[in-house]
């Protein structure tokens, strides 16, 4: 991976305590608009809403995630965000533990369930580097755009396997550097500001979300799995709707920019185009 440098963890978790996932917040920072003005704060409409407008752009949770299979399993899920997927694993029945760097972060999942009666196991914050939990003691280990945010992603890595245990499962997903919203990204933040020589890394650590934001390729997640103990790797990459195409088409502009981004999905390879790219593997 092209090196770029690393943030410290305090201004990722200001970040993010600041921009909770999915929140007007977040949305004002990432995309210059608000979604959720006209609901009050923790209300349940204001959770309906971040939950229709998550499972609206990324329906391939579902799939991958498959919240009802771990019923009576034990699941961790590694950064809860607002706590939408969070709240799909307690409605499951499933052994539900969450952890997330920011207070903020714990404080919203928190009132979230209490707002549908809704108890899981255990909610605290904690960091992804140094998991507090014992090794071997989960069936699932979860977590979805969250550990390319770490310094050390790696090392996040490394623990969501050790605390799995043989047989258990983990899914990740993990941003794709060479894809259509890393070009994007450095079409905007680089080529057009006359840095073509800019790496998508690089861009991508000074432009994405949080300082540091890192993307990988599927090779380099084949390496550092490599020598760690797991096996079955499954590793999605492939172009979804995010790439061909729910969001609106204004003539005459908006029909320009679709043929455009379909244009690029298809060159950068049908296959390979998904910024979020999601990772699957068994624990031995």
């Amino acid at each position: 991976m092209s090196k770029v440098a690393s943030p410290n963890k305090t201004e990722v978790a200001n970040y993010w305590n600041a921009h909770v996932c999915e929140t007007d917040e977040y949305w004002k920072d990432v995309a210059g608009f608000e979604r959720l003005n006209s609901y009050s704060e923790y209300t349940k409409e204001y959770f309906e809403a971040i939950e229709e407008n998550r499972y609206r752009g990324q329906a391939d949770i579902f799939a991958f995630a498959q919240f009802t299979r771990y019923r009576g399993k034990k699941v961790l899920e590694i950064g809860v965000g607002a706590g939408t997927d969070f709240s799909q694993w307690v409605r499951a029945g499933a052994e539900a533990y969450g952890i997330d760097l920011t207070e903020a972060a714990i404080e919203m999942t928190t009132q979230r369930l209490a707002q549908y009666g809704l108890n899981c196991r255990e909610l605290r914050v904690a960091d992804a580097e140094n998991l507090p939990f014992a090794d071997g003691f989960f069936d699932l280990v979860y977590s979805w755009g969250v550990l390319h945010h770490t310094p050390d992603t790696v090392r996040s890595i490394r623990e969501a396997i050790r605390i799995t245990r043989p047989g258990g499962t983990i899914k990740l997903m993990l941003y794709n550097r060479h894809s259509l919203v890393g070009v994007k990204y450095w079409i905007q933040h680089a080529l057009l500001r006359g840095k073509p020589f800019q790496t998508i890394s690089k861009v991508l650590c000074n432009h994405m979300e949080s300082p540091g934001t890192k993307a990988f390729t599927p090779k380099e997640i084949q390496h550092i799995l490599r020598p760690l103990p797991v096996a079955n790797l499954r590793i999605n990459a492939a172009a979804s709707a995010r790439e061909f195409g729910y969001s609106q088409v204004r003539a005459p502009l908006g029909v320009v920019k679709y043929l455009i981004r379909n244009l690029l999905t298809v060159l950068i390879g049908l296959n390979k185009a998904d910024f979020f790219m999601k990772i699957e593997c068994d624990r031995i």
